[in-house]
């Protein structure tokens, strides 16, 4: 929502004190509950500038002292206060797929938790700035955040100085991005939330042990990769040769190389293209020529993150064999026609 004025935010006190007492409702200490609707509505308040300080002197009520307090010491479980938002806010929006990206936030110095020279979403390029996981839930209409997880680089895993200085806890660690995505969609699913169908970039759809937790979960999942990406034909099928009964058992394998995705989409020429309408830009229909095709990754996936075995599977749900094919859709130029 758009940012409002104080005038706004006094009119909406009453339905904000309702929603604050519903999510914070984990939350046994009063005072601390107070704290969290006051720092909701600077939050709201009109102000290009969201820390504590300039929040605190907007608000007729600021406390930037008790403000800091709150979010950086009262030891209030902000897990149950995501769950209670995201078990009122995601119906809300009936949302058709999860949508699993990064957020970035610039800065200058080096000690805030996490900051490294790194990609930069909000800059479109490398720059100093710290990286959250998200989990959004999003419709055809709308989108809200289920939960993120800020991304710790490897940099900070030995560096005892600056942990120490910025209080980064002893269990928290460096975790690869994916692995924390994972975490995410576990996380709302143990919430109680309908898990959706998975969208995510590249960044994501690229990495061979994300896609392999994705389907052991049974989980349906719509994820980009590159064109340069190599896969087996559908068709293909990893084998043995026969064992002499000496020597080391022959490993199964695919005895074809790989061929990238692009080449794979190329085979078969244009006829093999069809012509669809992807999106409705501002200027109109927006059409390009797309081909699906059933391919299989190479190689053995590295192990993803365990998840736990329900006591009865859910209905709809499938497992992943070792080598799942995969839908791909591509998107490139179709080879030009050769008669």
């Amino acid at each position: 929502m758009a940012d409002v004025d104080l005038g706004e935010i006094e009119q909406l006190r009453g339905e904000l004190a309702e929603f604050v007492g519903e999510v914070f409702a984990s939350v046994r200490r009063r005072d601390v509950r107070g704290w969290g609707d006051c720092y909701l509505r600077g939050l709201m308040l009109d102000g290009r500038r969201k820390s504590v300080q300039p929040m605190a002197a907007r608000l007729p009520d600021g406390d930037m002292q008790a403000l800091q307090q709150f979010v950086n010491q009262s030891p209030w479980d902000h897990a149950a206060v995501l769950r209670a938002v995201a078990l009122k806010t995601v119906p809300a929006v009936d949302p058709v797929v999860w949508v699993i990206d990064d957020v970035s936030f610039p800065k200058d110095g080096r000690m805030s938790v996490g900051v490294a020279r790194q990609w930069c979403g909000a800059l479109g390029k490398q720059s100093n700035c710290q990286v959250a996981v998200s989990l959004h839930a999003a419709s055809d209409t709308a989108s809200v955040p289920v939960s993120w997880r800020l991304f710790l680089p490897e940099g900070w895993q030995d560096d005892a100085d600056r942990r120490t200085r910025a209080g980064v806890p002893e269990e928290a660690g460096h975790r690869e991005k994916w692995r924390l995505a994972l975490d995410l969609i576990d996380e709302a699913v143990g919430w109680g939330l309908e898990p959706k169908v998975i969208v995510a970039d590249a960044g994501y759809g690229q990495n061979t042990a994300f896609r392999q937790g994705l389907a052991d979960r049974g989980l349906d999942f719509v994820v980009a990769v590159r064109a340069d990406e190599s896969a087996h034909p559908q068709h293909a099928v990893p084998t043995a040769p026969p064992w002499s009964g000496t020597g080391r058992v022959p490993a199964t394998r695919y005895r074809a190389r790989a061929a990238a995705l692009s080449a794979l989409a190329a085979d078969g020429g244009r006829a093999a293209f069809r012509r669809s309408t992807w999106r409705h830009g501002s200027k109109g229909p927006m059409h390009s020529r797309f081909r699906t095709l059933t391919v299989r990754p190479p190689g053995s996936p590295p192990a993803a993150t365990p998840w736990p075995p329900p006591a009865a599977p859910r209905p709809g749900t499938r497992t992943a064999r070792h080598h799942p094919a995969v839908r791909v859709a591509t998107g490139r130029r179709p080879p030009p026609s050769t008669g």
